[in-house]
């Protein structure tokens, strides 16, 4: 054992040793053997989307009645009691308290769902709590005003308040004071010993309990002006059909209301997601919230959505499961039917203090902002941009502005994307940013140059840029110039050949008339030899940087997509001098679909990796200098040679 511990080799220093050959794209296609894919006929899928199977029977029932997934494997001992609390907690706050949702969830709608990003979410979410605080500073003051929505909402409503904080209800105010120091010692001795507590402790009941009860005592409402719940109707309106004959005066705006309803709810779910450790189905929401409001039209309420109040109560008092707000709607239920009676002395300004002191932890998320700022300056814009627009505009506004703002900042990154070239960490196969570390090396006549983003119509013309910034080649000039040296080079070997030719006839003709024949005739001369080089004249080389770099190689690695405007580009810097490293078979078929191969010995110019493309770039110009330093061979000092240009 003690000798197995002194052989050991630390992990890093551990290495691993591979032979194989430089796999360019044609050599590594030549090993594999593709999966043959038989695709499903329309019949079969058909057949497989309408076929009645168990599995698809209980999936099913799981989407419409997440219940009967959740309560078969609840945790009675665990949650019980966390339910039990935050139900009641959240069925006493909402004692003073749509048919499109056209649909959108069976016709999974749900996807809209990651276009709100968690910045986005957050960013929401605070201004929303702020709509909140806003709303119920008139009841914590006890003064009146205009109830306002819309655009610039929340500042109307913060500037009534303060036109008629001279009329407050210093009763009123006391009350809403006292509740909410015992909502937050009471909240701060539930963190310090939820260890120890069965459940925490039902702070909100109690609170709703004792203003009722101190409120009734007292008789506040006639003695000190204090505003009350009130009069709560008993019974539920008798069902009816919804009225058609409106439909049509307002499905646009029923559209809006389902749109902005479930970007509430999926936000505020996504934030106790995010919380808690569990994930979010926005389909499920949907039919949540559509069943809801349909089953709910034909009793004519109003269309429901989530609260961020009482979301913020039910998950700060303890609950677990939906278990919570099932029992929260039973004591709605109840209050309803029989007993809203009891209810009718508690002050306003109790459920107000209730509200503000839960809203807590929203307003932690302004914590979100150093966060951002050290990690994503784009993120923080996000962030801070939904936050104002949402604030100011209303949620309706702010979340649309929000939304397009997100979708922006997606198309900014793949348009500004990061250009680096890379070199090698010595004696591996390991290539890294030369501008991050100091022990990265460029390989001595290689560039190679990264994208760390997808190539199209967008950001074409910035990559190409950028590849002439970084590299310090153009491929684009120095294939011009090739051109043009190849041309004056043919020029200047077909002057010397017609030359020779004059020569070799005017001396036949010459030997014509001593007598003597010509050994061929004029349709047969022999011309002297023409040795035709196989470089290119020195003018390309100022179109290269000081260092002389004969290969480029174009990393590929994080590139996911090229269309068809960034395939034309990346043509239109191909040449010898161009490698490819690291494509990804959706970005080869991209290449494909366009026609980039329409010369297969392009694929020759296609590697696995970059190491395959540096090796592979070595090899090809050690074989260029070995021909260049080579003698003429027979067949270019033979006659008749005509000059054979290379090709681009």
């Amino acid at each position: 054992m003690d000798h197995a511990e002194e052989n050991e080799i630390p992990a890093a220093a551990q290495t691993y040793c591979v032979e194989r050959p430089i796999f360019s794209h044609p050599v590594l296609q030549e090993r594999l053997h593709p999966k043959d894919k038989v695709s499903d006929s329309i019949g079969d899928k058909l057949k497989q989307a309408f076929t009645c199977t168990p599995k698809k029977i209980r999936n099913i029932i799981y989407m419409f009645l997440p219940i009967t997934k959740w309560l078969p494997a609840y945790k009675f001992k665990e949650y019980v009691l966390g339910d039990l609390v935050s139900g009641i907690s959240t069925g006493v706050l909402q004692l003073p308290q749509g048919y499109s949702v056209f649909c959108l969830g069976v016709c999974r709608f749900g996807f809209v769902a990651i276009y709100l990003t968690e910045p986005l979410v957050r960013g929401f979410t605070t201004a929303a709590a702020v709509h909140v605080f806003t709303s119920m500073l008139k009841y914590l003051f006890g003064v009146k005003t205009k109830r306002y929505s819309g655009i610039f909402s929340v500042v109307y409503s913060t500037v009534a308040v303060l036109q008629n904080v001279k009329n407050l209800n210093v009763c009123s105010l006391g009350v809403g004071l006292m509740v909410f120091g015992l909502l937050l010692g009471g909240k701060e001795f539930n963190e310090r010993f939820k260890e120890k507590l069965p459940a925490p402790i039902p702070l909100e009941f109690f609170a709703v309990v004792m203003g009722t009860g101190i409120s009734a005592g007292f008789n506040l409402q006639e003695s000190y002006n204090v505003d009350v719940v009130g009069t709560l109707p008993l019974g539920l309106l008798p069902p009816a059909n919804p009225d058609t004959s409106l439909f049509h005066l307002v499905y646009v705006d029923a559209i809006a209301i389902a749109i902005v309803g479930f970007s509430v709810t999926i936000s505020m779910a996504k934030t106790l997601a995010n919380k808690h450790g569990y994930q979010v189905d926005g389909n499920q929401e949907l039919i949540a919230l559509g069943l809801c409001n349909s089953i709910g039209s034909l009793f004519q309420t109003f269309s429901i959505s989530c609260s961020l109040s009482r979301s913020l109560v039910q998950e700060g008092t303890g609950g677990k499961t939906q278990l919570a707000g099932c029992l929260a709607s039973l004591m709605i239920l109840l209050v309803i039917l029989a007993t809203g009676f009891l209810f009718e002395s508690l002050p306003q300004a109790v459920l107000s203090a209730i509200v503000i002191v839960n809203l807590k932890g929203m307003f932690m998320q302004f914590s979100d902002l150093p966060f951002f700022w050290r990690t994503s300056k784009i993120e923080l814009t996000i962030w801070l941009t939904t936050f104002v627009s949402s604030l100011f505009l209303g949620l309706d506004y702010g979340l649309i502005t929000a939304v397009i703002i997100a979708l922006l900042t997606v198309i900014y990154r793949t348009q500004s994307p990061s250009y680096k070239v890379l070199g090698q960490l010595p004696d591996t196969d390991v290539y890294i940013d030369i501008d991050a570390y100091e022990e990265v090396k460029e390989i001595p006549g290689i560039k190679i140059f990264q994208i760390n983003a997808p190539i199209y119509y967008a950001n074409s013309d910035l990559y190409s840029n950028a590849l002439k910034r970084k590299t310090g080649v153009n491929p684009a000039l120095i294939m011009g110039a090739r051109r043009k040296a190849m041309r004056k080079y043919a020029k200047e070997v077909g002057n010397a050949n017609m030359a020779n030719a004059t020569v070799v006839k005017v001396d036949a003709q010459v030997d014509g008339e001593d007598g003597t024949k010509p050994e061929e005739e004029e349709d047969n001369v022999k011309y002297p030899p023409i040795v035709i080089k196989s470089t290119f004249p020195e003018e390309i080389q100022r179109f290269m940087p000081p260092e002389t770099v004969h290969t480029v190689i174009l990393d590929f690695t994080q590139v996911n997509f090229i269309d068809s405007v960034g395939v034309k580009t990346v043509a239109g810097v191909k040449c010898e001098t161009i490698f490819f490293s690291s494509f990804i078979a959706q970005v080869v078929n991209d290449l494909t679909r366009n026609r980039f191969f329409e010369n297969p010995a392009l694929k020759e110019l296609l590697f696995h990796s970059i190491h395959d493309a540096v090796l592979g770039s070595q090899v090809r110009e050690a074989l260029a200098k070995q021909e260049t330093s080579a003698p003429p061979s027979q067949e270019d000092l033979e006659p008749n040679a005509t000059p054979s240009t290379p090709e681009a």
